[in-house]
């Protein structure tokens, strides 16, 4: 069976409909569902995440990205690591909660290794600093996982390894958002790493909640494990 082409209001409803989804169990449902369109229609709503994450990271990775291992949180169908492996990177180690994500993410043959594991409720199934980047893109928002697990993310990578992180600053995320930071900070107040950059992107993606038209913003965090 093959995906369907959706509108942006078709986009829309798919979107907001998750919202209604409280429980792990129908969270992993509705992506599961999902993941068969999931391409086409964030390529609808001109979702620049993956891109803009994997841009920063490129610009401010000095190793051997040939060699290098970045572990992919929250993979999804695989548009981070097809976007890392545009800059050079070959090595990826994927986790989502979503079987069928997973599966999309595997025929993208960009990974070495996929594991299935719920953020924020399972241990992260990696070692300890083992990764040259970890990077998180989509899953930091309200509804989706607890903020702390950036300790988990920092923990995942090797000392002197990045983390990559994204998320949304429109009107809904805006209380997720100051919490991410202050866990952020309070983790560089514990010198666990250091912030290296900070970009925020107005047109992050197209709006689709009522209350917002156009385009909502976001920002890409990039931090340095000490």
């Amino acid at each position: 069976m093959s995906a369907v082409t959706h509108t942006f209001e078709d986009v829309k409803a798919v979107i907001l409909s998750a919202h209604k989804n409280n429980t792990s169990k129908e969270k992993v449902n509705f992506y599961n569902s999902w993941a068969e369109n999931y391409n086409q229609d964030v390529a609808v709503l001109d979702y620049r995440a993956p891109s803009l994450a994997a841009k920063c990271i490129s610009s401010n990775f000095t190793g051997d990205r040939e060699a290098a291992v970045v572990l992919d949180v929250a993979c999804g169908t695989g548009l981070v690591a097809k976007q890392m492996n545009t800059h050079g990177f070959q090595h990826f180690v994927g986790i989502d909660g979503s079987e069928m994500m997973l599966r999309f993410a595997k025929d993208s043959r960009l990974y070495q290794d996929l594991k299935q594991s719920m953020l924020g409720e399972d241990l992260l199934p990696v070692q300890w600093d083992s990764f040259d980047v970890v990077v998180i893109v989509g899953a930091l928002s309200v509804g989706q996982v607890p903020a702390a697990v950036i300790r988990d993310l920092c923990k995942a990578t090797k000392p002197g390894g990045y983390v990559c992180m994204t998320t949304r600053s429109n009107h809904d995320n805006l209380e997720y958002k100051a919490i991410l930071e202050q866990e952020m900070k309070q983790m560089e107040a514990e010198r666990l790493w250091s912030c290296v950059e900070v970009t925020e992107v107005e047109d992050w993606e197209r709006a689709v909640s009522e209350q917002e038209d156009g385009y909502i913003s976001g920002v890409v965090y990039l931090y340095k494990k000490l």
